[in-house]
């Protein structure tokens, strides 16, 4: 098992990027997922499994998952201030996840080139237990969401820094919580797929896929 990596009790500085993507994501704000470390091709988020969001076998629902892997996948693939929405992905459910759990998601990039990416997130439960891989890939539009001041260039907009209030309302009251991850499991998984249409990261499939696991 990798060292465990528990939540710090005061929150890094966010990217004015990642900001002006949280104020604009409604949907995640709605899901009770909290936005904790983002920087250029990486993202952590968390989410904390809510009663609403159990299936009829009593565990979180697959789309809800999705959707916090998702998010967290977009994060990442939008981190450099260019516009980029989902081309495509897919996730594996290795163990289920129970109300109250706190689960967290982190995406890495393994590959840009042109106006394409690949990213995978791994999603763990407080003990550090993998409960779902997820990987997607990115495709760049027109546009960025935030632009350079006069004289300034993206890697600027990219590294400036939300103010510590913006910060403290992206946290959310859980911001103290301990959630480890990136922990091996050997758990058997049962696989489902989903495809996403290009509609973009932060948005849950039509179809959402749902747990298998018992």
């Amino acid at each position: 098992m990798n060292p465990k990596n528990d939540v710090p009790s005061s929150m890094p500085t966010l990217p004015a990027v990642a900001r002006k993507m949280w104020d604009d994501d409604r949907a995640a704000q709605a899901a009770g997922i909290e936005l904790i470390e983002v920087r250029p091709g990486y993202a952590r988020l968390r989410m904390r499994v809510r009663p609403e969001q159990l299936n009829a076998v009593q565990v979180c629902h697959g789309g809800n998952v999705f959707m916090l892997a998702d998010t967290t996948f977009a994060f990442a693939c939008n981190s450099r201030n260019q516009k980029t929405l989902a081309a495509g992905a897919s996730i594996d459910f290795v163990a289920p996840a129970h109300e109250g759990d706190l689960l967290t998601a982190e995406a890495v990039e393994l590959h840009l080139g042109g106006r394409s990416g690949v990213y995978d997130v791994r999603i763990t439960n407080q003990e550090g237990r993998l409960v779902a891989l997820f990987r997607g890939r990115s495709a760049a539009i027109r546009g960025r969401y935030l632009e350079a001041p006069e004289g300034a260039d993206d890697a600027t907009v990219m590294t400036a820094s939300a103010s510590p209030e913006a910060e403290a309302s992206v946290a959310g009251p859980a911001a103290t919580d301990p959630a480890r991850a990136f922990a091996k499991s050997g758990d058997e998984s049962l696989t489902a797929t989903a495809e996403t249409a290009p509609d973009g990261p932060g948005q849950a499939p039509a179809a959402a896929p749902r747990s298998l696991t018992p």
